[in-house]
């Protein structure tokens, strides 16, 4: 029953260590020669970061895009040239008038109706002023709430990417306490181990007791070596996020317990970068679907041209011009601008289910994180105990083994238990301040 029982112990050790691992392929384990802040990490990732990145390029092309729709302010100018040669009748007439060369010869019939071959080299400059389109307001507006969203988007990716850093930075503490852990724990092992071998030599033991001694000692060997390559895999998890290459392992501070220093958010704030930017997009979806509405209405816009012409390439003796407001209404299209406000009612919808819904479960969540907060506060209380009551009775039984007053088994036990109270300890302490670290993400401003 007692192997029984230290199999179990050594079993969950195991398990432990494997919630610890990241689960990567770890290449040669690289000199620890950096040492690193949080602090820094972070201000490296907000330099450095893919996502965020591509997250700003995303808002400068929105920025770009609401820039495009200056077009409905600002005239559009035109300049062309133009060479035409014609034997019809009709158009080489038009030619000469434009040319302000027409002679009394011209409307003899013979020639105007087999004028011959006439040649008209034209420049012309067309301005379009845009005066009245309600519709193209709203587009603008649209897009101006466009620009936004993306600007808010871009600083929830990196919000995100803060927290980010901070989880791989906390995840290399954890990694690291637990290696120190177990190098005290076979250091230990190694002393019983020892002291063992020696009560076997005097025949005061049996070869049993010396080979489970044995493999304890190898299987925490085996932990610490998996240790040492989960923090390999947790420096180059910190290196990727941060878009640094991993050619080193981070030395970072030591794993203490985090202890809140502001106040943390109980509520939803309503400024939350993600949830102002689905509140952009709600507005933005409202401002097409005015823009639909609003097509339906005329249109008043004025235009202008001013033409130079001539028969030969190389001058331009004749010019005109021409200006005037034009009124366009379109009455029927379709049931094209129908269906578009249909649409755009629909997407505004959406966009406003999604974010009451993205209300709620932040909501959940940050309840769900100060629940979790207060269980591993307790978790750490509980641990701190068993960890100094483990220690203390890792003591009394080594003395009582030296004396040969308890098994190699109970000694065995004891030892595994406080190795894996030290383990848990570490992981909550972890759990714990990453909990705050997710506080604070979920209740930025």
């Amino acid at each position: 029953m007692a192997v029984t029982t230290l199999k179990s112990r050594l079993l969950a050790i195991a398990l432990l260590m494997g919630s610890i691992a990241t689960g990567e392929q770890i290449a040669a384990q690289a000199p620890a020669d950096k040492h690193l802040l949080l602090k820094e990490a972070v201000s490296t990732a907000m330099a450095n970061n893919a996502s965020i990145k591509v997250s700003g390029l995303e808002a400068q092309i929105a920025k770009s895009n609401y820039h495009q729709t200056d077009a409905i302010l600002l005239p559009h100018v035109e300049l062309g040239y133009s060479a035409m040669a014609t034997n019809n009748s009709l158009n080489a007439f038009g030619f000469k008038l434009q040319q302000e060369n027409v002679t009394a010869s011209d409307f003899d019939p013979t020639r105007l109706n087999n004028p011959g071959n006439t040649k008209d080299f034209s420049a012309k400059v067309e301005v379009m002023q845009p005066l009245i389109n309600v519709d193209t307001y709203f587009q603008r507006a649209a897009a101006r709430k466009q620009k936004e969203l993306y600007q808010y988007k871009h600083k929830r990716t990196q919000e995100f990417v803060q927290f980010d850093v901070t989880k791989a930075y906390l995840t290399l503490q954890l990694a690291n306490r637990s290696v120190s852990v177990l190098v005290e724990s076979l250091q230990n092992a190694q002393r019983i181990e020892a002291n063992t071998r020696r009560y076997f030599e005097q025949g005061l033991i049996k070869k049993s007791d010396l080979l489970n001694v044995q493999v304890n000692v190898a299987t925490i060997e085996s932990y610490l070596t998996k240790a040492k390559s989960n923090v390999s895999s947790a420096s180059e998890t910190l290196a990727l996020t941060m878009g640094e290459p991993a050619v080193a392992i981070y030395e970072v501070d030591s794993l203490t317990l985090e202890q809140e220093v502001s106040i943390v958010a109980t509520e939803v704030s309503p400024v939350r970068s993600d949830l102002m930017a689905l509140k952009k997009a709600s507005e933005a979806s409202s401002m097409m679907v005015k823009a639909a509405q609003m097509s339906c209405y005329p249109k008043l816009n004025a235009f202008g041209s001013y033409q130079l012409n001539d028969y030969k390439m190389d001058r331009f003796n004749a010019n005109s011009y021409l200006v005037g407001l034009k009124v366009s209404w379109t009455i029927f299209n379709g049931l094209n601008n129908y269906h578009k406000i249909n649409s755009g009612k629909a997407e505004l919808e959406k966009v406003n289910t999604q974010l009451r819904q993205q209300t709620d479960q932040i909501q959940l969540e940050l309840n769900k994180a100060h629940r979790d907060r207060m269980d591993l506060q307790a978790e750490i209380n509980r641990q701190n105990v068993s960890v100094a009551q483990a220690e203390e009775s890792l003591r009394i039984l080594q003395d009582r083994y030296n004396e040969g007053l308890v098994s190699t088994t109970d000694l065995l036990m004891t030892h595994s238990q406080l190795l894996q109270q030290k383990l848990s300890l570490a992981q909550a302490i972890y759990g714990n301040n990453l909990t705050l670290a997710y506080l604070e993400f979920l209740g930025a401003r």
